[in-house]
């Protein structure tokens, strides 16, 4: 069985990249070149919440991620969100994820709201829907990112 891992971070800096990469450094993914895929969850995968994420190979290889991720200029607040629910019967899921200037609970009720919208276009039992959520609030004159990122299995060579 496959393992998606849920990791999260935050971080300011004093540019936007630099509040992002940092950002990523929390979420223990900063070594990697991401590459986003939109939102689905391959049968027979276990999803797991982690935080921060563990050795996934070397540095400058590629990781497949679906990623929530927001950036803002303080004074101002940046909140990420991910939600994710399976099949009851070890079939696919589904990841959503939102994220933007708004409070904490504004951003896992749109995302939680996302999750349900994609469940009623596919004919599959889910099971109860997770959500992981990231908040910050940026310091005047500081940028400050939140990203959540499901991270598909370990790294890749990238060449």
């Amino acid at each position: 069985m496959s393992t998606i891992r849920v990791v999260w971070g935050t971080a300011s800096g004093p540019t936007a990249m630099s509040s992002y990469d940092a950002a990523l450094a929390d979420a223990g993914v900063e070594n990697y070149n991401l590459v986003s895929v939109s939102s689905v969850i391959p049968a027979e995968t276990y999803v797991e919440a982690v935080g921060t994420a563990p050795d996934l190979g070397p540095a400058g290889e590629r990781l497949t991620v679906v990623e929530a991720r927001a950036t803002t200029a303080g004074p101002g607040r940046a909140s990420a969100a991910l939600a994710w629910s399976q099949s009851v019967d070890d079939g696919p899921g589904l990841f959503y994820e939102t994220s933007g200037e708004m409070d904490r609970e504004d951003v896992e009720r749109r995302v939680r709201e996302g999750l349900a919208a994609g469940q009623k276009l596919r004919d599959w039992e889910f099971t109860e829907p997770r959500v992981a959520v990231e908040s910050h609030q940026a310091d005047s004159g500081r940028y400050t990112t939140a990203v959540v990122l499901a991270v598909y299995g370990e790294s890749d060579p990238i060449l």
